[in-house]
């Protein structure tokens, strides 16, 4: 990429300040590698001499990573009041790094100034251009991050505007401007942007946090106004609310501005990037994310679903495949014809032209959605669901005599959780007991030590997730009970449902549809 324009990500650094993310090293330059992969122009690593994680974190990143991509950059602070830059241990710090990049924060904001770092306006300015200065002179490309700087242009314009002249004429590459409180809109981004590009004639990036919901958008007019350089971080992580999300950003200026910021084809991988970084935190991806959610292209309305029908543009800002996502309709009580069609070709299961088939599945979804089952977050009962329509009749497995779960709470203060269950599977009668750590974990020990002989496929199947619901709370302990449960066979996952008066009836209902699901992915064809 050429340097007109600068991605520049510091999820490692201001992303790490998200409360519940604390990254080891070799989480750093796991998450390091996927922004190299996904092609930013920089990655800012941490602060070196801070503490010895980031320390650490330089050093191995130079022995172990081969950017393709991005330029590591490290953090630091300007010299200290009183002190040579030559001399400050923290400076050294940054030039042992051996980053080729370094970001400088400066105090832009006079009250700051004074009653932060406790020095004079004219020091502040001295600290900037002394640091800047010494850091070119040893090679390094410099940025410098004007801390507060819309609260500082603000209350006192003239020495804001001041500290970008400091920093430029020193010999920073970009000054940034930063909305370190995130209280800017993008309105008042965006002229700001101008008036301090008219003053000084520096080169401008903007960091945003997002503490009114603006982030992406102030990113965006600060682009707009003129600024060459953009801050994100991968999901949007960050201090309190968050940074502005780097990939709506990116998604932003490469298919509604037409910039070319990353590389051919790089795009594409932006939905797995942001996931994979997403499982390195430890936090689940945002479903409603824009661009890389689950449900990002996901229709429900039956409206929506007559129109994409017949042009998916209707409904769709972009194709989801240019940011390597897919398009999904859920199937619920608002499901028309448009809905069951799509989403059936979506499953692979052939509708054809017969209306009463799908007028039939439309009218039993929405009977079945009255009682409290809920088939968007349950593909796999809904594909079974809909497979039963199509061909005559419920197919299963193996036929259910009966199961029962015992729980047991015994004088000594112990529990016993034991369920058995009486099937039918290839002809045969099976009983089988087990005991599980609750009565739920009882059954489908049960279930499986019944049918695993029978069908030794089950044994790769894995409960991963349970959610229970209560949808009639009025009701006290006989309300209505809703079962999710998520499954995997170690290559994908899928979700059962089931829906009764107790928790266990429904989670039978969900397990027997998840086994079900799963014996039909491994190719086995039904018995009964």
């Amino acid at each position: 990429m050429d340097d007109s324009f600068h991605v520049f990500d510091t999820t490692l650094r201001d992303g790490a300040q998200r409360e519940g993310i604390n990254l080891t090293v070799a989480d750093k330059l796991t998450i390091a590698r996927h922004l190299d992969d996904f092609g930013v122009g920089f990655i800012e690593g941490g602060w070196p001499g801070a503490n010895p994680r980031d320390t650490e974190f330089f050093q191995r990143a130079a022995e172990e990573i081969d950017f393709r991509h991005a330029q590591l950059v490290a953090f630091g602070a300007t010299r200290k009041a009183g002190v040579r830059a030559e001399d400050d241990p923290q400076v050294a710090a940054l030039l042992d790094s051996g980053a080729p990049v370094i970001t400088l924060v400066a105090k832009s904001h006079d009250r700051h100034v004074e009653l932060a770092l406790r020095t004079t306006l004219d020091e502040n300015l001295a600290m900037v251009r002394d640091t800047v200065a010494y850091l070119r002179g040893r090679g390094r490309r410099v940025f410098v991050d004007c801390e507060h700087f819309f609260d500082g242009y603000r209350a006192n314009p003239d020495y804001a505007l001041s500290v970008v002249r400091a920093a430029h004429e020193a010999g920073a590459d970009v000054v940034v401007l930063c909305d370190t409180n995130g209280g800017m809109l993008p309105a008042q981004v965006e002229a700001v942007v101008r008036a301090v590009l008219d003053g000084t004639g520096a080169r401008l990036g903007i960091h945003a946090q997002d503490d009114t919901g603006c982030a992406v958008a102030n990113t965006l007019a600060a682009v707009d106004g003129g600024a060459t350089h953009v801050q994100c971080t991968a999901n949007g992580y960050g201090e309190r609310v968050g940074n502005a999300n780097l990939f709506p950003v990116v998604a932003a200026l490469e298919l509604k501005y037409g910039r070319t910021v990353l590389p051919a084809g790089a795009l594409t991988e932006m939905t797995r990037i942001s996931h994979a970084i997403a499982e390195v935190v430890n936090l689940t991806p945002s479903t409603h994310q824009p661009y890389v959610g689950v449900s990002a292209f996901a229709h429900k309305a039956g409206l929506h679903a007559s129109a994409i029908k017949v042009d998916p543009d209707l409904y769709q800002h972009i194709d989801p495949e240019r940011v390597g996502n897919t398009m999904r309709m859920l199937v619920s009580d608002m499901a028309g014809r448009a809905s069951i069609e799509l989403k059936g070709k979506e499953l692979g299961v052939e509708l054809g032209d017969d209306r009463a088939l799908v007028g039939r599945v439309v009218e039993r979804v929405k009977e079945r959605e009255l009682a409290g089952y809920t088939y968007e977050a349950a593909d796999a009962s809904f594909e079974l669901l809909l497979r039963q329509e199509v061909e005559g009749g419920a197919r299963r497995y193996y036929r259910v005599e009966s199961w029962r779960a015992i729980a047991e709470d015994r004088p000594d203060g112990t529990h016993a959780n034991e369920a058995t269950v009486k099937l039918w599977a290839k002809g045969e009668r099976i009983v089988a007991t087990a005991e599980g750590n609750g009565p739920v974990d009882a059954l489908d020990r049960a279930l499986r030590v019944a049918l695993e002989r029978i069908y030794p496929q089950l044994a790769e199947l894995e409960l991963v997730d349970y959610k229970v619901r209560i949808l009639e709370g009025r009701l006290g302990t006989g309300s209505i009970t809703r079962v999710l449960v998520s499954t995997s066979d170690g290559r994908s996952e899928w979700s059962t449902v089931g829906v009764a008066e107790n928790v266990i009836a429904a989670s039978w209902q969900a397990l027997d549809d998840a086994y079900a699901y799963g014996l039909r992915r491994a190719g086995v064809e039904p018995q009964e």
